[in-house]
């Protein structure tokens, strides 16, 4: 429950909002299947919700907002949930079950894609690092 301050004859009342408030059932719903399906990608990459509202550019409590479906996520947001994801916004939404494609993309080449982002310096670490155990496993 969140709260709305109305301004009513010069002064300041509180007054309960649902987040709900404004949503159809259908959307409500909808908003929490989405966020419940954004909850488990971020579980399957071992990310934590701090971890994945830095990637966004939120604050933590608004995604614990979006995946629990207590509020609606902005449109803007699909795109980017959906890059990082390694899937179509499309498949995000829950509108194709992937039938003809590839599937959802391979844990590794979302982990190279979350290196991709990292500054230069942090990403020769892990190269190096990654070096050499992949040197001493070729032995």
């Amino acid at each position: 429950m969140s709260t709305l301050i109305l301004k009513s004859r010069g002064m300041l009342m509180p007054l309960p909002i649902d987040l709900f408030g404004f949503m159809t059932s259908d959307d409500k719903q909808f908003f929490k299947i989405l966020g419940a399906r954004i909850a488990r990608l971020r579980k399957e990459q071992g990310l934590s919700q701090q971890a994945l509202a830095d990637e966004l550019g939120i604050a933590q409590q608004t995604l614990a907002h979006y995946e629990v479906g207590r509020a609606r996520m902005p449109v803007s947001l699909l795109p980017a949930l959906a890059q990082f994801f390694g899937i179509a916004v499309d498949e995000l939404l829950g509108l194709k079950n992937g039938a003809g494609k590839r599937g959802p993309t391979p844990m590794l080449q979302r982990q190279i894609e979350r290196l991709s982002r990292l500054p230069k310096t942090k990403q020769k670490v892990v190269m190096e690092m990654l070096e050499g155990v992949l040197s001493q496993t070729s032995r």
